[in-house]
């Protein structure tokens, strides 16, 4: 079966400096017509950063989206400050692990990539691990109104606070999984 929809018109709705939006008409499989709202999105990167003596670092902070505050892995777009580099995947990985936690890697491997919410959305973030982490000499500036508190938690601290319902971000669940299943 081809699954594929023919878009017939699109209507930017709105663009900002984090996503833009469009309306799209489009025609289906079956040839009827339908109408799909998405949202575009740079792309992202988020870190399972692990420190020397085997805790991840989390970071809790207030999301309006969900209105509430989140514990999550760090994580960032991709921004004009990336697009210079050959791999602005990791350039991202570099400068947002010093923004948001100060510290620098030693090492940084990617685990996988995924689309965050495919019903509507075309951000891609790709998850990397980041070990060898040493204090950053030179703090670059957190993005403007960002509050983060830095959690450090062990593998079994992590899971139970997935259990409890303490860690909800999919990001972060899935990075805690492969840390478990690195352990195996």
């Amino acid at each position: 079966m081809d699954f594929e929809e023919h878009v017939l018109s699109n209507e930017k709705i709105y663009d900002g400096s984090i996503i833009s939006v469009e309306k799209q008409k489009v025609r289906l499989p079956d040839g009827e017509i339908s109408f799909r709202e998405i949202v575009h999105h740079a792309g992202a990167i988020a870190v399972l950063a692990l420190t020397s003596d085997k805790k991840m670092i989390l970071e809790k902070q207030w999301r309006a989206p969900v209105s509430s505050t989140t514990i999550e892995i760090p994580a960032g777009k991709l921004d004009n400050r990336d697009s210079s580099d050959p791999d602005h995947f990791e350039h991202a990985v570099i400068r947002e692990l010093n923004e948001e936690i100060r510290y620098k890697p030693q090492d940084v491997k990617e685990l996988t990539s995924f689309y965050s919410s495919v019903g509507f959305c075309d951000e891609y973030m790709k998850l990397y691990l980041a070990t060898g982490l040493k204090p950053v000499t030179e703090k670059l500036p957190r993005d403007k109104g960002e509050y983060i508190q830095i959690l450090e938690k062990t593998l079994p601290q992590a899971v139970s606070m997935i259990k409890s319902g303490e860690i909800q971000d999919a990001k972060t669940i899935m990075a805690i999984l492969f840390w478990q299943t690195m352990q195996k």
